[in-house]
């Protein structure tokens, strides 16, 4: 690694996706630093089995790019992340979820946008990819795909996540940045809300492109019911706006159980648009009531 250069440390967190993470890191390797940066990966293992270990030190064998192996045993993608950082040896972290993988250009966009509009760090865009053709109501509707902003807007930390982030290490503290309570959902959330507390600025990069793999499991109607519910419920583990938020869903829960009906005549797609929605809000009155309607992502 150069002196001379910024270093960035990109953080992989893993669990059980084996050919998944093996496909991230081939393409990873590929980036094109421009000159600008060096890079090296870290892996953690959030399986106490260490699932991933032959994955990773097989492709550490046969690469040229350094590879960091570490396992997490306590299934808790907090205390993941944290375990990620410690290892980590950039000035710059950069997190990518596991069943993703980046353009060519990912870092070197993301690195130029963190530096040329001086902020605290950038977040980039992830875009679904199918390795089959979906169903026609799954394009229709949109379910699969994320919001995008222009390149430089600033990102309330409600709109912030970190599938796709590239951040200053400078702006961590000496604790650890991932609130472990927060267990496997909303850990992000916390984090980028307590940054820009603190004055740090995030900005989008729509440059800075990710894909993540939608496999048919979650193109059913179940996987995309349950993960709203589960939204629901992990975002009243935030302080901020909580009381605001369980007033709307007591309102909306009775209007969305009247409507949505009637939107089956819009297509399925509308059909399931409004459905997701109901559970969105049923799952922060249950979150209230000390009902976990779904245990696990």
């Amino acid at each position: 690694m150069s002196d001379a250069l910024p270093h960035i440390s990109i953080c992989i967190c893993t669990f059980k996706r084996p050919g998944l993470l093996e496909r991230l890191l081939r393409e990873v390797e590929r980036q094109d630093t421009g000159g600008r940066f060096t890079f090296s990966v870290t892996v953690v293992d959030n399986d106490r089995l260490e699932s991933a270990r032959q994955t990773v030190e097989a492709f550490a064998a046969r690469s040229t790019m350094q590879v960091a192996y570490g396992v997490e045993p306590r299934q808790n993608i907090a205390l993941a992340r944290n375990r990620s950082i410690e290892l980590a040896r950039g000035s710059f972290i950069a997190f990518i979820d596991d069943d993703e993988f980046p353009e060519t250009s990912w870092l070197h966009q993301m690195f130029d946008a963190c530096e040329r509009l001086d902020v605290a760090g950038v977040l980039g865009p992830v875009r679904p990819y199918f390795e089959q053709p979906p169903p026609a109501w799954i394009t229709r509707g949109g379910f699969c795909d994320r919001p995008e902003y222009d390149t430089g807007r600033e990102m309330p930390w409600e709109e912030c996540r970190s599938g796709n982030v590239l951040f200053r290490r400078s702006i961590l503290g000496e604790s650890a940045p991932f609130r472990e309570e927060f267990g496997n959902g909303g850990e992000d959330k916390d984090f980028f809300m307590r940054m820009t507390q603190k004055g740090h600025v995030f900005r989008w990069c729509n440059e800075g492109v990710t894909n993540e793999t939608v496999p048919p499991e979650r193109w059913t109607r179940g996987f995309m019911l349950r993960r709203a519910l589960l939204r629901g419920k992990n975002i009243l583990k935030h302080p901020e706006g909580r009381s605001r938020l369980v007033m709307e869903s007591f309102v909306a829960v009775p209007i969305y159980a009247i409507t949505l009906p009637l939107t089956l005549v819009a297509g399925q797609h509308v059909f399931m648009k409004y459905c997701i929605k109901f559970c969105d809000h049923a799952g922060r009155l249950l979150g209230v009531l000390g009902i976990n309607p779904v245990d696990a992502r």
